[in-house]
């Protein structure tokens, strides 16, 4: 028998729940050690993923899941798509296999270092971010989890040093040996209720796994103002050296903001950059920026290739992402807002009456939170999504004109009537986008593509 580190019998029968990203990497991971490896998903596999396992001789199945081959499994590793309570994995658990996620299979089987980034709202920015940081001061280091490439599938053909991963609570369910060098937990807010029995205790628990089996030689990086994260700190042993950061100094902390200045001060280094020098604007990213040059800093990256990286950073795609102007009305997509407090940093960021467009899937979301900002901001409401009765019976009132639309199409019409020179409709859902759409991404580039194709020449 042979076994790595996470004393995965690397002799036994690999099955893979989900041909993805993440299941197609772990796939190939596990048939390079040596496994025998068997991916099995419930709906169509991507052409891209069939062609990669094709080329590694890994069989498949798709539209079904077969239990003679998988309930033969030495460990199943399970997309993070897929609920804990499905009844597959529910069968899996009773015949006692392990369930693992890619980013703890793949984890067995290197020993590099990993800056890990999750929370509610900002990690994929904050990510990136990060990456760009590394990546510019000429660190070997890899991209992966929610971005970048599957990390089993970086492990298995193209290993780094380092790894950046951005984590979603889903990816940390089923982690249990995995070690962060470096965790940021940036926020957190609800969101993925549904997942979680609509118990904001059972989110906050999946959120802080980041922080399991780090010792006093790693770090743990968070935003000092989050009650929920101050809150669970204090429930949670965690060896890890704390560097919280926001926007006040207090006495711990690792990154604040005094007249204009980002001031950070970690272990070993202490640096400055003015705030209207970084590249991303509002204050969401004023704390992804801190985030990351507090990770840059304690890998001892020199703090002039830390400004320079945090001053030529490019905005990310469907956060805050401008479009166009069009008779003098301009058109931001923030697909990424899929919560409502990542709407709340939205509409915290601008400057001009708003358009707003609401909906999609919801998932138990409180609309109180933006309920101020949007009485103060927001002119009017376009909801776009095929149940919209929610969003309308709670802004309904409060602001002067709320349209209930089912299309992309009806959607900016509507918006192309309410919208008056000097204005800005602002994409920013609050909600997945599964009801209209194949992803945020689908959304938000939809968007883009029918805002482009208007003509100054249309008749309101």
């Amino acid at each position: 028998m042979s076994i790595n580190k996470h004393n995965i019998d690397t002799d036994g029968r690999l099955v893979v729940l989900g041909g993805g990203e993440s299941g197609a990497g772990a796939a190939v991971l596990g048939k390079a050690k040596g496994m025998d490896v068997f991916l099995s998903d419930m709906g169509t596999i991507p052409e891209k993923y069939k062609a990669l396992l094709d080329s590694h001789s890994i069989p498949y199945e798709e539209g079904s899941h077969t239990p003679e081959k998988i309930l033969n499994a030495s460990v199943v590793v399970k997309s993070p798509g897929i609920p804990p309570y499905a009844p597959m994995v529910k069968a899996i658990e009773e015949m006692g296999i392990p369930v693992l996620s890619e980013i703890e299979f793949a984890a067995g089987f290197t020993d590099s270092k990993m800056v890990c980034i999750t929370g509610s709202n900002g990690k994929t920015t904050t990510t990136l971010l990060t990456y760009h940081i590394l990546r510019k001061a000429g660190l070997d280091v890899g991209l992966a989890g929610n971005v970048g490439k599957s990390l089993a599938l970086q492990v298995a053909e193209d290993p780094h040093q380092i790894y950046v991963i951005e984590l979603s609570s889903f990816q940390l369910e089923n982690m249990y040996k995995f070690k962060a060098n470096i965790a940021v937990i940036m926020n957190i807010t609800p969101d993925h209720m549904d997942r979680y029995d609509h118990k904001m205790e059972n989110y906050v628990a999946a959120k802080f796994r980041i922080l399991q089996n780090q010792t006093k030689d790693d770090y743990f990086v968070y935003w000092q103002d989050d009650p929920i994260i101050r809150a669970q700190i204090a429930q949670v042993q965690s060896e890890a050296l704390h560097l919280p950061f926001g926007m006040d100094r207090q006495e711990d902390s690792a990154a604040y903001v005094e007249d204009g200045i980002v001031r950070f001060a970690t272990p070993g280094d202490v640096w400055e950059i003015p705030r209207d020098r970084l590249s991303l604007p509002g204050l969401h990213n004023l704390y992804n920026s801190m985030a990351a040059g507090i990770s840059a800093s304690v890998l001892k990256i020199k703090k002039e290739n830390i400004r320079e990286a945090l001053e030529n950073f490019e905005a990310v795609e469907h956060r805050l992402e401008y479009v166009a102007t069009i008779d003098g009305v301009r058109y931001v997509n923030d697909s990424k807002a899929t919560n409502v407090n990542s709407t709340w940093y939205a509409l915290e960021s601008m400057n001009t009456p708003v358009v707003l467009i609401l909906g999609g899937k919801d998932k138990g979301n409180d609309y109180s939170e933006i309920e101020e900002l949007v009485k103060k901001k927001v002119k009017a409401i376009v909801c776009m999504g095929l149940h919209n009765e929610k969003l309308l019976e709670f802004f309904n009132g409060k602001v002067d004109s709320i349209a209930d639309t089912h299309t992309l199409d009806d959607a900016i019409a509507a918006c192309r009537k309410l919208a008056c020179e000097g204005d800005t409709v602002l994409l920013s859902p609050c909600c997945a986008s599964f009801d209209l759409f194949k992803s945020y991404e689908d959304r938000g580039d939809r968007f883009k593509e029918a805002v482009r194709n208007l003509s100054p020449a249309d008749n309101k």
